[in-house]
């Protein structure tokens, strides 16, 4: 999903449509003065706890071979910071991974999260704009990972969700609101959300 430049590389197609389109109708919305005023996505971070990894090392690299074909990128993983003796928990063991994205990748995954994957989540309806933090950033869940098109149902051993974090230098959430939604982010219509409970 990207676009050749007259110098042979290429530039997703999503980050030719923020230049293009997204800056100049956030530009007139928002009464900027300045391009460099106009929010712009910075990173993309998609995080999945496993819990059951203490018992099963399976789990753990089930999650890091999942998570690398759905982002493109190897995940970091997480390590507990604390001991907690009830979980059977103990400082260093690993919990969960994570995943950075930016630059191209970051663009990439939107893109095919918006297109390919958003639509084969069972009952779709868009996403909830009530998961900003206050300060333009917005978070969602996913519960299953086989809607992205790069995991193999038939290989999958369990059903796991993980969370993605779209991150931006919009200064409030209607901001970032008005940025994702430019981009094409799926929001849920505002009167259909008011008769449907999350």
């Amino acid at each position: 999903m990207a676009n050749k430049n007259t110098n042979g590389t290429s530039t997703p197609r999503l980050l030719d449509k923020y230049r293009e389109e997204v800056v100049p109708n956030l530009m007139k919305r928002f009464d900027y003065n300045n391009v460099m005023r106009v929010p712009r996505l910075v990173k993309i971070a998609v995080n999945r706890g496993i819990g059951d990894a203490i018992n099963d090392k399976k789990l753990m690299q089930d999650a890091i071979e999942e998570i690398k074909l759905i982002t493109g990128q190897t995940p970091t993983v997480i390590n507990a910071k604390h001991s907690i003796s009830n979980f059977k928990l103990r400082e260093g063991m690993p919990i969960g991974v994570r995943v950075t994205l930016r630059g191209s990748r970051m663009y990439e995954f939107f893109d095919r999260f918006v297109s390919i994957a958003s639509p084969r989540i069972r009952d779709f309806r868009g996403f909830s704009d009530k998961s900003f933090d206050g300060r333009g950033n917005y978070t969602i869940g996913i519960r299953e990972q086989i809607i992205f098109p790069e995991i193999d149902v038939d290989k999958v051993s369990r059903i796991n969700g993980f969370d993605i974090s779209f991150v931006t230098t919009a200064e409030s959430d209607e901001e970032a609101h008005a940025l994702l939604q430019e981009m094409g982010f799926p929001f849920r219509k505002r009167e259909a959300e008011e008769g449907v409970t999350a």
